[in-house]
């Protein structure tokens, strides 16, 4: 049984392609103001559940409900209406536009005025220590301040929760470490709930307060980092033993 008081309910939700379940009847919740990662190897199917999270894939059973509002009987354009938004592993920002137009498109689905949206892209920018970059196209930037930009598109959507995609593949060190505090620092800021998907475990045991494992589509573990730093299934599956 999932907790009906979570913010975000997913609840026996089942993906196959052809012969291939992608995800195997994953349940697990995520309450309001948590930052909670999801990690496994490589097609443990991370990137799928954010597919169904906004509509781009349907499952072949289960349920998922945010904020109590079932959200599979939902079209993906109404997904960030009713409070989630998410970053992708391959940057999906407009090169042609400037930094400020890429943010604005993150407000489009809430509507009002383009001097409002324009406005409110600003402060964001200016919160992510970005606003000087406002009128800059953003072809030709540094890859680390085009990570930033699009979790600042994100975040004009005014989402409740904010779904990251591998924000820190590509990242150098001082980067990561530098991602690690802005999500930590929106997360408070702007009152969110975080769900991460993240190879970089480091990042990952910092900042979540609680994990859950995939392989092979199907939850192995679930618990706080130090719970699973110590799980002996994640150590055989992903995280490896010390040498």
């Amino acid at each position: 049984m999932v907790d009906a008081a979570a913010l975000l309910s997913v609840e026996d939700v089942r993906v196959e392609f052809g012969g291939i379940v992608a995800l195997a009847d994953l349940t697990f919740t995520i309450e309001e103001g948590q930052i909670c990662a999801l990690i496994g190897p490589n097609g443990a199917g991370k990137t799928t559940l954010f597919n169904c999270l906004s509509r781009l894939y349907e499952p072949s059973s289960g349920r998922i409900t945010f904020g109590g509002v079932p959200t599979l009987n939902l079209p993906p354009h109404k997904i960030a209406t009713i409070g989630m938004a998410r970053t992708f592993q391959n940057l999906a920002l407009f090169p042609a536009l400037t930094v400020e137009e890429n943010v604005m498109v993150g407000a489009h689905a809430r509507g009002g005025r383009s001097r409002a949206r324009r406005k409110e892209a600003r402060e964001i920018l200016e919160r992510l220590s970005l606003g000087h970059l406002a009128g800059r196209q953003a072809a030709g930037l540094p890859y680390g301040t085009l990570k930033r930009i699009e979790i600042a598109r994100a975040l004009a959507a005014r989402p409740r929760l904010l779904c990251l995609d591998e924000p820190a593949a590509g990242l150098t060190h001082s980067e990561v470490d530098e991602l690690a505090e802005l999500v930590r620092d929106i997360r408070d800021e702007f009152d969110l709930t975080v769900l991460l998907v993240e190879h970089h475990m480091a990042m990952v045991m910092a900042i979540s307060e609680k994990i859950v494992v995939l392989d092979f589509g199907s939850k192995i573990a679930e618990g706080t980092p130090e719970e699973i730093r110590t799980n002996p299934m994640v150590i055989e599956a992903y995280l490896g033993t010390p040498a």
